[in-house]
Formats: C-alpha cells, sequence, structure tokens
C-alpha cells in the first residue's frame, strides 16, 4: 500500500464511519468527509442508514466536530440503476438478492475511488469490520474483521485490486465494543447512535410493499405444497425468499417452508425442512480477489451473511463456479452470494445461481 497522504472518508452518518475519521485523524492524517446521498425514503417510513438527513446531519456534525471538510455528493440515480432497480427485478424473478455486495461494487467504493482523485486523496477509508494485507506475490489479500460477529468482508468479495489498492479500513482490528468506546474516548458526537438492522432503503422490511410503491405491482398466484396440491392464494412472490416460514399464511397443520419460487407460474412451493437441504450450488458472476484459480480447491463456502461457512470442494468454470458441500446445508437461495474462504481470507465469490 501506498503511503497515505490525504484520506477520503466515506463518511454514512453512523457511529462506524465517524469512529473510522476519528481514529484516522487522531494519528495525524489528513482528511475529507464525503457522505454519498443514496436514496430518500418516501411515505410514512421511518428512515434508515445512508438515506435520511438525520444521518447526512450526524456526518457533518462529526466533521465539524474533527475540523474537516465534509461534502455531500448526490448519487440517486446511480444507487437507482445498479442497486435498487435489479434488486426489484431479481425479487420479481424468484430469487432473494443481496444489494450490498452491488452497492460496494458499483455505487459506493468503486466510485468513491475516482472521487478521490479529484480531491487529490491517495486513500479511502470506510467504517467496514475487514482487514487488508499484502501477499507474498504483491497482490492484496481481503481478510476478514477480528470481531466475528460484525465482520463485513463478506459483501467485499466483488472489489478489483485496483480499489482495494486505495482502501483503508480503520476498524478492522477492532470488536464493537472497542469502537464504541473510542468514539467515547474521541468526543464522536454520534457515538452511542443505535445500529440498523435492515436494508438502508427498505428499513421497516417489507420487501413486497417497497417493490409496489416502485411502481411494479406483484402477481396473485397459489401456494402449492410439493405434489402441486393447491394451498392457498400469495399477492405476489416477490413476498417470500427459500427457507421462509412466517408469514405464509396456512394457518395450522405443523410448520411449513418455502422450498421453491416459481415466477414463471407465480407459483410458490412450501414443504417440510427437511426438503431445504443441498449439497451443491452453482454461482455465477464470481470475482477472484487475485485472480481465478486454475485448478478445483477445497475451502469453506459462506452461503448468506449470517451462515457460518461450511467445508466444500470449489471448481471454478466459466465466468462462475460449482461448489460441492462435504454436508448438506440449509436453504441455498438463489441471488444471495456464495464467498469463498480459506481461514479468514476471501478467496473470491460470485451469486447463487
Amino acid at each position: 500500500m501506498t503511503e497515505m497522504k490525504r484520506v477520503l472518508v466515506a463518511m454514512s452518518g453512523g457511529v462506524d464511519s465517524s469512529v473510522a475519521a476519528a481514529l484516522l485523524h487522531e494519528t495525524g492524517h489528513e482528511l475529507v468527509g464525503v457522505t454519498l446521498h443514496l436514496w430518500d425514503a418516501d411515505g410514512a417510513q421511518q428512515v434508515g442508514r445512508c438515506c435520511a438527513p438525520e444521518d447526512r446531519d450526524d456526518a457533518r456534525r462529526t466533521c465539524e466536530h474533527l475540523g474537516i471538510p465534509h461534502y455531500v455528493l448526490d448519487e440517486r440515480e446511480a444507487f437507482r440503476k445498479h442497486v435498487v432497480d435489479p434488486f426489484v427485478a431479481d425479487y420479481q424473478a424468484g430469487r432473494t438478492p443481496i444489494p450490498c455486495v452491488s452497492c460496494n461494487r458499483t455505487v459506493k467504493l468503486t466510485y468513491l475511488a475516482d472521487v478521490a482523485r479529484r480531491f487529490d486523496a491517495t486513500h479511502i477509508a470506510t467504517g467496514h469490520y475487514a482487514r487488508l494485507a499484502r501477499a507474498g506475490d504483491g497482490h492484496l489479500r481481503l481478510l476478514r474483521g477480528i470481531d466475528d460477529e460484525k465482520d463485513q468482508s463478506y459483501f467485499l468479495f466483488g472489489l478489483p485490486q485496483s480499489t482495494l489498492e486505495r482502501l483503508v479500513f480503520p476498524l478492522g482490528e477492532l470488536r464493537k465494543s472497542e469502537v464504541r468506546e473510542a468514539g467515547r474516548r474521541l468526543g464522536v458526537p454520534n457515538a452511542s447512535k443505535p445500529e440498523s438492522q435492515e436494508l438502508c432503503f427498505v428499513p421497516d422490511g417489507r420487501i413486497g410493499d417497497f417493490i409496489e410503491r416502485q411502481g411494479t405491482p406483484t402477481t396473485p398466484g397459489n401456494m402449492v405444497d410439493s405434489r402441486g396440491e393447491v394451498l392457498a392464494v400469495h399477492e405476489g412472490v416477490a413476498n417470500f425468499t427459500r427457507g421462509q416460514r412466517r408469514g405464509l399464511g396456512l394457518g395450522g397443520g405443523g410448520a411449513r417452508y418455502v422450498l421453491r419460487i416459481l415466477p414463471d407460474r407465480a407459483e410458490v412451493v412450501v414443504g417440510e425442512e427437511s426438503e431445504l437441504y443441498d449439497a451443491q450450488l452453482r454461482a455465477t458472476d464470481a470475482h477472484w480477489i487475485a485472480g481465478r484459480p486454475a485448478e478445483p480447491f477445497e475451502a469453506e463456502v459462506r452461503i448468506r451473511y449470517r451462515h457460518r461457512g461450511a467445508r466444500a470442494d470449489i471448481t471454478p468454470n466459466g465466468t462462475g463456479f460449482d461448489v460441492r458441500f462435504e454436508e448438506p446445508q440449509r436453504a441455498i437461495t438463489p441471488g444471495q452470494a456464495a464467498v469463498v474462504y480459506r481461514g479468514d481470507e476471501v478467496v473470491g465469490g460470485g451469486f447463487i445461481a
């Protein structure tokens, strides 16, 4: 990594990015704070991270406290094009997308690399819980954050080396409790701000309602069992994800889970939990941090953010890879990311097909 001169800090208004800025300021780095205006919450929703005027105000107050300049850049058009529109299309196609991966790869970090050049900044700092290390071959390695509960390396597998070369993760070696403590010690104005647990642009978690508000009506259809027997009528496939148990509207009769979503027929297939387990998956649109592996290999694969990971054989092919797990995994879900790890290192990842 080249010597840091001026650092652009991505300021979301949350405690993590604020403390990242404060820690860099404490060590004497010249900083510029930048907040991306990505989305405007509509209706009576409670606003969430990255979307609320209050969040931009919190970022501004932190920059004022540190005595550094703060800029707000309007990226709403790019966010809709690269994140929200594909998100809506995926749900309508029966997939469960993971928009944070696309946002980091297209709208946030890669875009901020260009913005940094305008400010003559050599590096970009974020509040992600992840780490970087230089390998013997010169490539940067992306590593898990020290805090297992907050680690965000899963969301960053799609970043190219050119972007990683400019990134700084001040929180990668810290646990969340230590970040809060550092925020209080450094007088960060929002050190006690609570965290958002939902998508920044769907703060109430109601995916189907959000899609309706985007002017894309959902199509009602049948909920059927594995034999094709109709059990109920649903309001649209966008309201469901594989493995879902709650909100099926089936009443009694024992627990049932979403097994498959068939958008062409507007059908949702439900069944027993035992039917949710699979031993293999195919991933597409793969990105390898240090280059595509030439041969099959063994590693650990995470199939969702909160998945702890499982041992598997990985076979790269074309623009993707095949995964065969040592033990079947529950609810492998199309649209989610399959991220490959060797120990703490992110080897690469792709999207479950």
